[in-house]
């Protein structure tokens, strides 16, 4: 029903900006809420952003001031600007999509943010 496509990974200084983009495709529903994950060695996924279909945002606090999420509903695609990164950013980055009472997952994409 639903498949997610990543990109925009790879290697940064720190200091430096990235921007990952995941595009949605759905057959028959629309797709709700759309986030970011990331998941580091040894470490438990965490919310790195989400925003709602109308446009709301939620930011884990490590990432306020330096990240932003947007979406583009017609292209059901959704971006997460990187700025200021740091080495802790490292990480594989998952892209989430809520399609009724369903979450569907990426493949995610590797950032790593060099000293």
């Amino acid at each position: 029903q639903v498949q997610l496509v990543e990109s925009g990974g790879g290697l940064v200084q720190a200091g430096g900006s990235l921007r990952l983009s995941c595009a949605a495709s759905s057959t028959f529903f629309t797709i709700n809420t759309m986030g970011w994950y990331r998941q580091a060695p040894g470490k438990q996924r965490e919310l790195v952003a989400a925003i709602t279909r109308s446009g709301s945002t939620n930011y884990a606090d490590s990432v306020k001031g330096r990240f932003t999420i947007s979406r583009d509903n017609a292209l059901n695609t959704v971006y997460l600007q990187m700025n200021k990164l740091k080495p802790e950013d490292t990480a594989v980055y998952y892209c989430k999509s809520e399609v009724g009472f369903s979450a569907y997952w990426g493949r995610g994409t590797q950032v790593t943010v060099s000293s």
